[in-house]
């Protein structure tokens, strides 16, 4: 990788602007097992279904061959072709309300190469700001990592599984092939290691297809809220390894005594940690 190019990119900003969709809030509530049709312009919809915002609406012929949208426009061009999600830090401020039109600042933060069990890596890490009528809506830090072709039999963590504490309460879903089409279409995501398995399996090296990782967040966040009704603050998130189509996924949180922090984390079917999230929670 040639870094002194791809340093050229640090600072690089981008401006969008979207209104937060009576259709779309319905269709998040339709995913997360919701009845969203009593929803109307000028409900408010919790802050952590922002996902439905800022789609990457882009000609066709802008796509690479993985679906992405084609690096050296906002991205960097970084000469690795896979791309997952890492992590990402969110802090929450207000709800958003349907009807607002909202605006989105980005701008790259880091660009950080590196080498892990699964070979060369180059991590982006890209800061959202999400602007209101009323302010300041969110603010949100990606953790994008760009891997190199898959080698038969190599890792497919982006980090080392840790160990899982005993939960608290906890929740069992299986994510088939519908739960990520909806979550695709409602973000506009055409990568396709989510609805190609040939693709996927091929060309990628996965078992079958890789469930969302902002999926599997947003699950986390909305069954810890339906569950403890407690407002988050932050969130910080480390996604530790893929989770795949077909295969349950155990949803899990514990309540720090005496704090308002909570942790919340996914499990595969092997019991193993998949996604990691760190919570702050308004006091009570």
């Amino acid at each position: 990788m040639d870094m002194t190019k791809l340093q050229q990119w640090l600072g690089k900003t981008q401006e969008q602007t979207d209104v937060v969709g009576l259709a779309s809030a319905r269709q998040m509530a339709a995913l997360l097992n919701r009845q969203g049709q009593a929803l109307q312009r000028g409900d408010c919809i919790p802050a952590h279904w922002y996902a439905m915002l800022f789609a990457p609406i882009a000609p066709q012929s802008s796509l690479e061959a993985d679906g992405h949208l084609r690096k050296g426009d906002f991205l960097p061009p970084v000469p690795l072709p896979r791309r997952m999600f890492a992590g990402r830090r969110v802090r929450f401020h207000r709800a958003l309300r349907i009807g607002d039109a909202v605006a989105r600042t980005s701008r790259i933060a880091a660009i950080q190469p590196k080498t892990g069990r699964s070979g060369e890596m180059c991590f982006v890490t890209v800061i959202h700001e999400i602007t209101g009528l009323s302010g300041m809506l969110l603010t949100e830090e990606q953790d994008i990592v760009y891997r190199g072709v898959a080698a038969e039999g190599a890792p497919i963590s982006v980090k080392p599984v840790e160990p899982a504490p005993a939960a608290q309460f906890s929740a069992t879903f299986t994510p088939d092939p519908t739960h990520l089409f909806r979550y695709s279409a409602i973000t506009f995501n055409a990568h396709r290691i989510h609805y190609d398995s040939a693709y996927a399996i091929g060309t990628e090296g996965y078992p079958g297809l890789v469930v969302n990782g902002g999926l599997t967040t947003l699950m986390l966040w909305d069954f810890f809220v339906g569950h403890t009704g407690r407002t988050m603050l932050a969130s910080r998130s480390r996604n530790l390894k893929a989770l795949f189509v077909n295969r349950p996924v155990t949803l899990c949180a514990r309540i720090e005594p005496m704090a308002d922090q909570a942790l919340i984390w996914a499990l595969d079917q092997a019991g193993e940690m998949a996604v990691r999230i760190e919570l702050e929670l308004e006091p009570k």
